[in-house]
């Protein structure tokens, strides 16, 4: 499903930057606030993006 604002937080482009992505041959918006959740805490965006529940975090070797 294509959005014109942040899949996780529903403010569109008039209020802040958006980013777009491609997934499952469709197009979402993620606002760069909310990017470090689809890096590391994808599970943040289950319920709000189809498939999300399948998303792994980040593996950080510190």
């Amino acid at each position: 499903m294509a959005t014109t604002s942040c899949v996780f937080c529903g403010r569109d482009s008039k209020s802040i930057p958006l980013l777009t992505l491609a997934y499952r041959d469709a197009s979402f918006n993620i606002c760069p606030q909310h990017l470090p959740v689809l890096i590391h805490d994808p599970s943040q965006l289950i319920g709000r993006l189809e498939g999300a529940e399948n998303f792994q975090p980040a593996d950080h070797k510190d």
